[in-house]
């Protein structure tokens, strides 16, 4: 049973990296940060931006994306009811339950052009780039 519960070999021997120990103390100390969100890719094309967000176990319904002003936010919320039907019998729970969001800013992006798909627990964003226009140079008149 207890072979299942994966653990943290502390024992490693290299050279004296005070950020390495800093983040360990912190990791330690405030608990993982990655479970606080979830990994995005963004590619750049010609024409638009393409955002991957991964969001594996969640259903579309529990997945938000909403466009404020000049910030995108993406937020996805797993529950406590559906993770707690069946709490007896666990060794250990990793998997956790929360909301989780992101921010992008695209001010570069027409927001009202975007088109967002969910498939495989990827939510993928197709965001086009506005049109730039290049300043325009004059001359001034000196007076």
């Amino acid at each position: 049973m207890f072979e299942l519960t994966p653990f943290v070999r502390k024992n490693r021997v290299s050279v004296f990296d005070p950020f390495r120990d800093f983040e360990d103390f912190e990791r330690s100390f405030f608990g993982r940060q990655e479970a606080l969100s979830f990994k995005t890719d963004i590619k750049e094309k010609k024409d638009c931006f393409v955002l991957e967000a991964e969001l594996p176990g969640f259903s579309k319904d529990d997945i938000s994306v909403d466009i404020d002003g000049d910030y995108l936010t993406i937020s996805a919320n797993r529950s406590a009811e559906k993770e707690d039907k069946d709490h007896d019998g666990y060794v250990r729970r990793e998997r956790s339950w929360g909301t989780y969001s992101r921010s992008f800013d695209i001010s570069s992006v027409k927001g009202e052009e975007i088109s967002a798909e969910y498939k495989d627990g990827v939510l993928t964003l197709n965001l086009p780039k506005k049109d730039v226009t290049a300043p325009t140079a004059r001359k001034l008149e000196i007076k």
